[in-house]
């Protein structure tokens, strides 16, 4: 009896319910063409007009492209061979990009940096973090997900992890040539370019003075200086709350793609935006550069506005359309199958069902 007992307490069997035992009563709608082919038309109404707008507002985001890859110092040498010389260890390239914009960019205005073939999806890149660490917390130890950018010398980095380690360092100054003897310096913001929940919640510096909480931690190999030195000009935007660094560990989706920079502040010349006319932008390449040529990439800063859906991707609007057309086929379809058909001695049995077969829907 004991036996029995402690049995019964062990079973796992769900109890005798219609729910649990999937009894409820179903509906399953039996799909013809009369009722298939409202579905599609609605369809098609709805999805037109909304991509239709969706293009239309992606069409009115203004931007403007710069690529700088095989950006040439003003020695006429490339910025990606010019670390090649030992000799330079410790120097920056500086390397001056000119380009025009035909139409003045009105309203908000980003400034991006872009990189293709770079694939920060990767699965194993994507785990080199540690959130806790991240997070403020630098008493336990370093995740083994780190590894194997978790210490040097013994010592723990801080921050660990190959996304950390391959922090983006190069670094933009965009100048409006208005005219031969006037060049106007355009402000840049690095102010609330990364997300809001990044900067309030996922990421914390560690109490009291920056430079003693990380004192015997170690940098990552490839920063040229230490994690509470990133902005030399804003000490409140150093350590793990650095925004640059926020926005560089919120890793991309795909291979290609872009990164907030900076914003453009609107004074003086640039209350409005940006005005038409030629520009200089000056490329800074630390000794410990961003090399992409290695991997076949490249490097580009992009100058945006945005509209009330973001920046410009026309990719939602024409996912609509294609939707909108790919409905219109079904219902063709959907009205062949539908129409009454003459019998024709000459169809076999068999044509006949593979007919039938294939109007199923």
């Amino acid at each position: 009896m004991a036996d029995s007992t402690r049995e019964r307490k062990k079973s796992k069997k769900p109890s005798n319910t219609n729910f649990k035992q999937q009894r409820l009563k179903a509906w399953q709608p039996i799909l013809t063409a009369s009722t298939a082919l409202p579905l599609f038309f609605t369809i098609g109404v709805v999805f037109i007009p909304i991509g239709a707008v969706l293009l239309v507002a992606s069409d009115k985001v203004q931007e403007k492209t710069v690529d700088y890859t095989y950006c040439k110092a003003s020695s006429g040498k490339g910025c990606d061979k010019f670390f090649e010389n030992v000799t330079n260890t410790g120097k920056t390239c500086v390397c001056k990009v000119k380009f025009n914009l035909s139409q003045e960019f009105k309203g908000d205005v980003f400034m991006y940096y872009g990189l293709s073939n770079f694939y920060q999806n990767h699965r194993r890149y994507v785990r080199s973090r540690d959130d806790l660490q991240l997070h403020g917390d630098l008493d336990h130890k370093v995740s083994s997900d780190c590894d194997p950018f978790a210490e040097v010398n013994g010592s723990a980095i801080a921050p660990c992890g190959a996304i950390a380690n391959s922090l983006f360092n190069d670094s933009f100054k965009l100048t409006y040539l208005k005219s031969e003897n006037q060049q106007i310096s355009v402000s840049l913001s690095n102010k609330d370019i990364a997300w809001k929940s990044d900067r309030e919640v996922k990421f914390k510096n560690p109490s009291g003075n920056l430079k003693e909480a990380f004192k015997g931690y170690a940098k990552p190999p490839n920063w040229p200086r230490p994690v509470y030195e990133l902005d030399t000009n804003n000490t409140d935007n150093n350590g793990f709350q650095n925004e640059d660094f926020i926005v560089w560990m919120r890793t991309a989706a795909f291979s290609t793609f872009r990164k907030l920079y900076r914003k453009i502040v609107h004074s003086g010349e640039f209350k409005n935006g940006l005005p038409k006319g030629e520009y200089q932008l000056d490329i800074i390449i630390m000794h410990t550069d961003f090399p992409v040529t290695s991997f076949d990439g490249e490097k580009r800063v992009i100058l945006s506005t945005t509209s009330w859906i973001g920046g410009k991707n026309p990719f939602l609007g024409i996912a609509y359309i294609t939707a909108k057309i790919c409905s219109e086929l079904q219902e063709m379809r959907s009205k062949g199958c539908g129409m009454p058909r003459r019998k024709n001695r000459l169809h076999h049995k068999r044509d006949i069902e593979r007919e039938n077969h294939s109007c199923s829907i």
